[in-house]
């Protein structure tokens, strides 16, 4: 499958939402007319990119199928659907480059990130000047599993990149950034490690950040994709991460021009 793009070309819409929609099934219809009275009511010119990537071979998740369809119906809508050469990260990657708003949204499109939050934190963006905001989760409704692997990620987090301790739930969404500011990331993660590189890059780039207290719902719906094998993958990145940014200091120092 290929991109769908609706929206008039050349139009740069006031707001890209990014909605990360992978086997999310039927859920994706109700979220995204939740997104598309919220934003309308609001008044906000919006832009929907839809993302439903699907693993090779996968021919159970019907997903990239219900996105077309809402897409059908919805000219302010871009459909992102591939076979995955990646995972999380992978597709958050894919649906920001396809976004062409002046500012650019990301959040979970399972329904546990209250719709509300979009609003919220894009207030928060354009009111305070700054060129990223972000939520932080002060109660969620997810278990202790999720719970466990969050607290213990971001306590290593801040032991191995203490210049970004100050800031609270790396992974939190949604996330919502100033084109000009997305455009200075490099992003590189194709899994889990994603937001934390995008709060790495935001802090070394002197990024001015804001951060907006949410909740997180519990899932009825859906199984969680957040396990142990999910959590190490999350520190291995963390560590390598924190590996290579070492060696490319160490070999700064070593070019001529360097300490």
């Amino acid at each position: 499958m290929t991109d769908q793009r609706e929206v008039g070309a050349g139009r740069r819409p006031e707001l890209s939402v990014v909605l990360l929609c992978y086997q999310a099934g039927t859920l994706t219809f109700a979220v995204v007319n939740a997104i598309r009275r919220l934003l309308a009511g609001e008044g906000i010119d919006y832009e929907l990119v839809l993302v439903g990537n699907y693993l090779p071979g996968d021919v159970d998740d019907p997903t990239p199928v219900y996105l077309r369809q809402i897409a059908a119906d919805e000219p302010r809508a871009v459909v992102v659907a591939r076979e995955k050469a990646g995972m999380m990260g992978w597709d958050m990657r894919s649906g920001l480059e396809a976004a062409s708003g002046e500012n650019i949204l990301v959040i979970d499109g399972d329904g546990q990130m209250p719709v509300e939050d979009i609003v919220r934190v894009y207030r928060t963006l354009r009111e305070g000047g700054y060129d990223m905001v972000k939520t932080y989760r002060v109660r969620r409704g997810d278990g202790l599993v999720r719970w466990a692997v969050s607290a213990g990620f971001n306590a290593l987090f801040g032991l191995l990149f203490p210049g970004v301790r100050r800031y609270r739930d790396i992974n939190g969404k949604p996330k919502v950034f100033t084109r000009a500011a997305y455009e200075r990331l490099r992003l590189e993660s194709g899994g889990w490690f994603v937001d934390a590189e995008i709060m790495l890059q935001a802090v070394e780039q002197g990024f001015r950040i804001g951060e907006v207290p949410a909740v997180f719902l519990k899932n009825e719906r859906r199984r969680s994709f957040v396990g142990v094998g999910a959590a190490w993958e999350l520190w291995w990145e963390m560590v390598a991460y924190r590996v290579r940014r070492r060696r490319r200091g160490a070999r700064a120092e070593r070019e001529p021009g360097g300490r």
